[in-house]
């Protein structure tokens, strides 16, 4: 026995000489295919973005259409009004779901998703696949929506877009300060955590078309298939220090900003990416692919590569998720991401929101 012990740790040893003197030849080696490239860079470095376990300990239907999830951790981040976490799904994928409970309970998160039918594949897999005993992987706080000091508030929320707005809620009026929602949805029965919205302001109510009354805490609630869409007039006489928030879908959104005043602009959280604005074409060559690519003015990078590499990673296509972070080799990049340090931008890039300041970024891909 001793002598065939020896004889493996002889040959496991000799293996392994070998294996490094094939590699020395081939980085060596002038043929060989971009040897002084590294392995590229991952989104997933970062402390913000490193998974921790979790277990889902509840599960409900605050509407029709909308999962809410209780997830439990240990050591879960402390977080505040307007955060998201993102879901590493069981299939791989990754979504971002904003923190709709109480930031003090801190062993707990919880979020809520609407089932979108002809989406990516994520909500369903969260209505579908998680349940009550499973254990998924999360990632996160972050906030790119945060709650600022303001003495009176507006909020305007669109269905699933109550989930970041109701903690903002609970927190200005725990702060004493003077706030507005407008809640919205198709019907009363698709529009999440109405009940504990309709108690909100100590049960004070506008009627459709009226504005909203002087006083702290208001809730106006619009179901589209009673009262239509939501007035929105009052936005346009505000005083300055009134901070406005929205949540919801795009033409919701839209609507808010329509509706200030000239040079005022409400804080937005999107539920998909915008469309590419300001840039020019540009070309960006696929080193290790040996192929370029053509990026027009009104496309991304991510989808432009993904015509030839199909299978590129990529999630939350808004710049905040890290997954499809790519190293760059050559060219100015005109970052337009909300994840990245300045550090890590000096070589890298989220090819779904960044472009090119030039004509030719070089990426190793």
């Amino acid at each position: 026995m001793p002598r065939l012990t020896t004889v493996a740790l002889a040959a496991g040893a000799a293996a392994l000489l070998v294996r490094r003197a094939v590699r020395g030849r081939m980085s060596s080696a002038p043929l060989w295919p971009m040897p002084a490239l590294d392995v590229p860079v991952s989104g997933y470095g970062r402390g913000s973005t490193v998974p921790r376990k979790v277990l889902v300990t509840g599960r409900s239907t605050p509407a029709d259409g909308v999962v809410e999830l209780r997830l439990e951790g240990a050591g879960l981040p402390a977080w505040q009004p307007g955060a998201h976490v993102d879901l590493v799904l069981p299939s791989g994928l990754v979504r971002q779901y904003s923190l709709c409970g109480d930031p003090a309970d801190t062993g707990t998160y919880t979020v809520a998703t609407r089932l979108i039918e002809d989406g990516r594949g994520g909500s369903r897999e969260v209505h579908e696949q998680l349940h009550e005993g499973t254990e998924i992987e999360i990632r996160g706080p972050r906030n790119r929506f945060p709650l600022v000091e303001a003495p009176s508030y507006v909020f305007v929320a669109g269905g699933i877009g109550i989930t970041p707005v109701l903690p903002m809620v609970r927190a200005a009026e725990a702060a004493g300060a003077d706030w507005r929602l407008v809640y919205c949805g198709r019907s009363r029965a698709t529009m999440p955590y109405l009940e504990e919205v309709e108690g909100l302001g100590g049960g004070e109510r506008s009627e459709m078309g009226v504005p909203p009354t002087e006083g702290r805490g208001d809730v106006t609630v619009v179901a589209e298939d009673e009262s239509g869409f939501p007035e929105l007039g009052f936005l346009a006489h505000l005083p300055v220090e009134t901070a406005v928030y929205c949540c919801g879908p795009d033409g919701l959104m839209d609507a808010v900003g329509t509706a200030l005043p000239e040079g005022r602009a409400p804080r937005l959280e999107r539920f998909s990416a915008a469309a590419p604005t300001g840039g020019t074409a540009f070309e960006v060559e696929l080193r290790r692919s040996g192929r370029t690519v053509t990026v027009a003015a009104d496309q991304t990078v991510l989808a432009a590569v993904r015509e030839e590499l199909p299978g590129i990673t990529y999630s939350c296509r808004q710049g905040f998720c890290g997954t499809c972070q790519q190293r760059v080799l050559e060219g100015e990049v005109d970052h337009r991401d909300e994840l990245l340090t300045d550090a890590e931008r000096d070589g890298s890039m989220l090819i779904c929101v960044s472009r090119c300041t030039g004509k030719r970024l070089v990426l190793d891909l």
